[in-house]
């Protein structure tokens, strides 16, 4: 029976000390004791008793020590690490990110001003290794190496224990596609499985799923939304080419592909309208502007911006949500109108695959030349691999020579200045396109260690906001600085009138707090759907009158409305998003699996649901449905990413 106890208190630690980051981790990210505690109180059991078993593995009681400090010191940083990581992007580190970390944490003064900021919950995250110390000071802990009885009957815990939590999960109540067991089993949303599930059983989970892909749930989606066909007018122009999907599926062995057919085949195209082919011939310049906010857009401060705001089509309505690969998941979605595939970075696996609609790829057919520009690394998130694969004739940036033609050494580097040493590769050419990654608007936005605030600090300094806050808008100056540079160059060359600009940020200022955004928002602003409103502008100098669309939309939506107004043959179905100037129905999806819509808005975090039509219709089955569309969405762009599926219609296309 002795033996059989022994060791029963550093069991009982390691336990306490999973449940105990758990416990932090939910009060501090999410604000709230953990909703599915008894999962967390489950779940630790079985990694506490790894925890132990690991700490008694050698003959020699330092040894055995040093393994348990190195195992509290790892447990109590990775909660840190997801902690800090949650507060920047709104998210926690998938293990494909962990395994990149040194491009994840590459803005270490961001990261050191969240620590500063938070420096007591930081504190509170390291403490179980303070206590390890007193306990293994006063003898209360000791890890001598147990018999192999002992460990058997560990095991044998650890067995049944894990068993019976996956039972519960298995067998748990509850309507919807987020459930426990979907969580737990489908669906790979890491922040509700996090809030759900806690942080250890999230990274298992996205372990799992970077290892052993489960086919069985891009089927199950598809089989949800793949009810009834849409009905098709004969009266009525469609983007779409002619592709026989249902002939295809049945002809298709593989059953991952086969069910992407069907899906194809089951989605309604988007029609034409009377802004299809309006810019017809003309170039084309592609902002993503990095943190581009319509906070940012001031007839004082920004005015070329504010001219393309209030000439040119301006979307009131649109969002652009921040998933948690930041910057790489927006410039991915705006690219490609596909859902980013969660736990890696698509903008790096992207290289593998064939993307018929990209930007490139399609002006490519039409004559033009194709540039793309990054005033930033060229290897950070793989971006040149990234452009070469989308198909761009040439990608400069620091690194690929850049550097060479302007200072890329200072941070951030300044879009105005990447303007000046670029315009002259295309503004000549006879049709082009130009595309430009822009970095000047990143945070931090106080004046001491950011050069293009600081050189931009006079006009807003006597501004009667916080620093920060005047540190964004002078960030945004930059910007506005460089579009109105190659606004005036286009106007030289004589090419202003046949050139469309077209800016869209890559997500919001996530290095401004809610508070600090609301100083410069006109309305107030809520975290969870508002503060992703973000700008979307096409301007063209030729256009007769400004276009305003009230229309809701988002980033998933660019490059259909773009390559509508472009009257490029393509076929909508193929995307996830919908041309914003079309009758296709509204849907904004946000990383957590929250959703805007005509009808409603849905936050999935809090499971409420908020009319904004007066329409009579059954709430909980409209969130299923909308749900299943959005599950089925992610699921498709996952295959489309991992089986390179528009190679299999390439010949269609």
């Amino acid at each position: 029976m002795v033996e059989k106890l022994k060791k029963i208190k550093e069991v009982c630690f390691f336990i306490l000390l999973v449940i105990y980051e758990e416990i932090i981790f939910s009060l501090f990210a999410f604000e709230q004791f953990p909703l599915g505690f008894v999962y967390i109180l489950l779940f630790s059991i079985p990694i506490g008793i790894v925890l132990d078993l690991l700490t008694s593995i050698f003959e020699k009681e330092k040894i055995n020590t040093v393994i348990a400090y190195v195992l509290v010191f790892i447990f109590s940083i990775m909660f840190s690490a997801h902690f800090v990581y949650n507060k920047i992007y709104q998210s926690i580190i998938s293990m494909y990110s962990f395994s990149n970390g040194t491009q994840v944490f590459q803005f270490y003064d961001t990261i050191i001003g969240v620590i500063k900021d938070n420096l007591l919950k930081i504190l509170l995250f390291l403490l179980p290794i303070v206590i390890l110390i007193v306990l293994n000071v006063f003898k209360k802990l000791t890890f001598n190496k147990t018999s192999r009885k002992n460990k058997a009957i560990k095991f044998g815990v650890l067995v049944i224990v894990q068993i019976i939590a996956t039972i519960i999960v298995n067998f748990s109540n509850g309507n919807g596609i987020y459930t426990d067991k979907n969580l737990y089993n489908e669906s790979n949303s890491l922040l509700l499985t996090a809030k759900r599930f806690g942080v250890c059983t999230t990274m298992r989970l996205d372990f799992k799923r970077l290892v052993f892909n489960n086919n069985d749930d891009v089927i199950k989606a598809v089989s949800m939304v793949t009810n009834a066909k849409p009905m098709i007018s004969e009266d009525i122009e469609y983007n779409v080419i002619e592709i026989d999907f249902d002939s295809l599926a049945e002809n298709e062995n593989d059953e991952v592909i086969q069910a992407i057919h069907t899906y194809m085949s089951y989605q309604e195209p988007s029609e034409k309208n009377a802004y299809t082919g309006m810019f017809e011939g003309k170039n084309l310049v592609v902002f993503v502007a990095e943190s581009f906010s319509n906070v940012a857009i001031r007839e004082d401060l920004t005015p070329t911006l504010y001219k393309m705001y209030t000439e040119g089509f301006r979307f009131d309505n649109f969002y652009i949500p921040l998933y948690p690969v930041s910057t790489a998941d927006g410039e991915y979605m705006t690219d490609t109108s596909l859902m980013p595939k969660e736990g890696v970075w698509s903008i790096s696996l992207a290289r593998n695959i064939y993307i018929p609609y990209s930007y490139p790829n399609v002006f490519e057919k039409l004559g033009y030349t194709s540039n793309a520009y990054h005033d930033h690394t060229h290897t950070y998130y793989d971006r040149d691999k990234y452009m070469r694969a989308m198909g761009y004739d040439s990608f400069l940036a620091n690194g690929t020579g850049l550097e060479e033609r302007m200072e890329v050494e200072e941070w951030p580097s300044s879009d105005l200045e990447m303007i000046n040493v670029t315009t002259d590769d295309y503004i000549n050419n006879d049709k082009f396109l130009a595309y430009y990654m822009t970095v000047s608007g990143h945070l931090g936005y106080e004046p001491e260690g950011n050069v293009v605030v600081n050189k931009n600090w006079d006009a807003v300094r006597e501004l009667q906001y916080t620093k920060r806050a005047k540190g964004y808008l002078a960030s945004q100056m930059e910007l506005d600085k460089a579009v109105e540079e190659l606004i005036n160059r286009l106007e030289k060359a004589g090419k202003l009138d046949d050139t469309v600009i077209m800016i869209s940020g890559d997500h919001y200022p996530y290095g401004l707090t809610i508070e600090e955004v609301n100083e410069l928002s006109t309305y107030e602003r809520d975290e969870t759907f508002e503060v992703h409103r973000m700008p979307f502008l096409i301007w063209n100098s030729q256009m007769e009158e400004p276009v305003k669309v009230e229309k809701i939309g988002s980033s998933l939506d660019i490059l259909p409305t773009m390559l509508n107004l472009f009257g490029v043959e393509y076929d909508s179905r193929l995307l996830m998003g919908r041309d914003l100037l079309s009758s296709s129905e509204a849907l904004v999806i946000f990383s957590d699996r929250s959703f805007i819509t005509d009808k409603g808005r849905y936050n999935a975090m809090e499971d409420t649901f908020i009319k904004t039509t007066d329409e009579e219709f059954d709430e909980t089955e409209y969130i299923n449905t909308i749900s299943s569309v959005i599950q089925a969405k992610y699921q498709v762009s996952r295959m489309i990413l991992e089986r390179d599926y528009y190679r299999k219609i390439e010949n269609y296309l």
